[in-house]
């Protein structure tokens, strides 16, 4: 460590340890870092601490030009720490903000920091999961099904690449609000209920958009008939589809999403019963 940092001997001895300013190119150099890593070096012990901690490298070697201010910087963010990797990293702009202010003589101690962080982390990662993997990555695949179905091969790049471009703004979005205004972004961002209203606003949309996915994919019907002497058969999906079009996809959906909040996620006997129920049918003539 003491070989990283050398002090200026052109400089006045008050500014050869004197913090550099932080640049807009640092801050994004440091947001890429995270957002490349940031699910790299996943253990049991530490999680993601390395992941924010190499990170933060670039932004404390221009913090803390003192070998011993530096080495406890980073001692600081090897720390346990795991939180989703888009959403959280408004928890990094606020750390960075800090970490400057400390740097220029803020009376701001290691314990402030580290609580922020783990204080931080656990509401953020429910908050990413949600917004990210709840309901962005369905609809965006939902999205790109029917191009798939076309056997089109753009369909998997043009859903990593929607998917990527929209997580990468936010967390870049996120990244810079958090260095920006500090750690009163946090208090901001949690108290004005907006997430709470961007959550709710895209469940609705992916509800749409599984429902709209489901009246167009899922196809069953029936071909059973009731005979009357001297009389024309009935046909039995001629009738239900004159009280409701589509009744039995949506009977098979909510079949699926009963089975789901009863059984839990065991999507190979889902398959499976669904096998079954449809060669049963197939064989009796009703389906």
């Amino acid at each position: 460590m003491a070989n990283t940092i050398k002090a200026d001997p052109n400089l006045p001895m008050e500014d050869q340890f004197k913090p550099e300013p932080l640049t807009p190119a640092d801050i994004r150099r440091s947001w890429f870092h995270w957002y490349a890593l940031a699910e790299v070096s996943n253990s049991f012990e530490r999680l993601q601490s390395l992941s924010f901690c190499a990170a933060m490298i670039p932004i404390l070697k221009k913090l803390y030009k003192r070998p011993e201010d530096l080495s406890q910087a980073l001692k600081r963010h090897l720390t346990f720490f795991n939180t989703q990797g888009t959403w959280g990293s408004v928890i990094h702009g606020v750390t960075i903000a800090l970490e400057e202010q400390k740097a220029n003589g803020a009376d701001i101690p290691d314990e402030v920091i580290t609580g922020i962080k783990t204080g931080l982390m656990g509401p953020f990662a429910g908050i990413g999961d949600t917004l990210d993997w709840g309901i962005l990555k369905p609809i965006v695949i939902g999205l790109c099904i029917p191009l798939a179905m076309t056997g089109s091969a753009l369909a998997p790049i043009l859903m990593i690449t929607v998917f990527l471009a929209i997580t990468m703004y936010t967390g870049y979005f996120l990244w810079s609000t958090g260095y920006r205004l500090g750690r009163e972004s946090i208090t901001h961002l949690l108290e004005s209920g907006w997430i709470n209203q961007l959550i709710t606003g895209a469940g609705v949309l992916g509800m749409f958009m599984m429902g709209a996915l489901s009246a167009t994919f899922v196809k069953v019907s029936t071909p059973f008939e009731i005979v009357l002497e001297n009389s024309n058969p009935i046909q039995l999906q001629a009738m239900l589809d004159k009280i409701a079009p589509g009744l039995l996809p949506l009977a098979t959906v909510f079949g699926v999403y009963w089975f789901l909040q009863k059984k839990g996620p065991k999507y190979v006997q889902l398959l499976l019963i669904l096998l079954a129920i449809s060669a049963v049918g197939a064989i009796l003539g009703i389906l």
